[in-house]
């Protein structure tokens, strides 16, 4: 898999990439992850990818020119399955939309910034915008690292024990159940007798009430 991540600030996202299940998974060759810059497309003397609005008020926004330029340069090399661009006003990212996209092979992604894109981009290039929440970021990197990593730990092989994702969170609509681990009694706080039975079909019915139950306390949107 490949994604190409189009952004304003490359060092910011150089980070989330360099631990980790993303580490690992690059490094196997798993994925391929490029932070290009976009003012290396910029035709300014300055190098720079924002502009006044037409009709006035507040705020830059990113200009057409070097985001066309710079996405018809990367389509001319390869094809890409999704343009995604993050915006505050796109669906919002779940599991499902997670799932669909680990099983593609190449996708951009756009990071917004300043008051956002020219709407011709998101006509014209843009073939699917994503949110992250319901709240307004700096600019769209930090969505851009929330959006990879989703999708990276599902690609089969980046994660060491594979069947982990799906048992998370989200997988069946649920939020996954209480976990715990060693030891069994913590000055007298102790682990639900079931997990330690050994009973393995006991403690997968088990598992599943909390699901549930859990689902119904803090999600019961989910359960439509």
């Amino acid at each position: 898999m490949r994604i190409d991540i189009i952004t304003v600030l490359p060092q910011l996202l150089e980070s989330p990439f360099q631990h980790s299940i993303l580490k690992r998974a690059i490094d196997k060759g798993l994925v391929e992850v490029n932070l290009i810059n976009l003012r290396d497309y910029s035709t300014q003397k300055q190098k720079s990818v924002d502009d006044y609005a037409f009709g006035g008020g507040a705020g830059m926004v990113m200009g057409i020119e070097p985001i066309a330029n710079c996405i018809t340069a990367l389509k001319a090399e390869r094809t890409y399955d999704e343009v995604i661009y993050t915006s505050p006003d796109g669906e919002l990212l779940n599991q499902k939309i997670s799932n669909q996209l680990s099983t593609l092979k190449n996708i951009i992604i756009l990071c917004g910034h300043y008051k956002g894109v020219d709407q011709r981009v998101r006509d014209h290039f843009i073939t699917k915008e994503i949110s992250i929440g319901d709240y307004v970021l700096s600019g769209g990197e930090l969505a851009a690292a929330v959006i990879s990593d989703s999708i990276i730990r599902l690609i089969p092989g980046a994660m060491s024990d594979e069947t982990s994702a799906l048992t998370d969170s989200f997988q069946d609509n649920l939020l996954a159940p209480p976990v715990y681990t060693r030891p069994a009694d913590y000055k007298g706080l102790k682990v639900p007798e079931i997990l330690l039975s050994g009973h393995t079909a006991n403690i997968e019915n088990w598992r599943h009430e909390q699901s549930l139950l859990r689902t119904m306390e803090r999600r019961p949107d989910l359960l439509k």
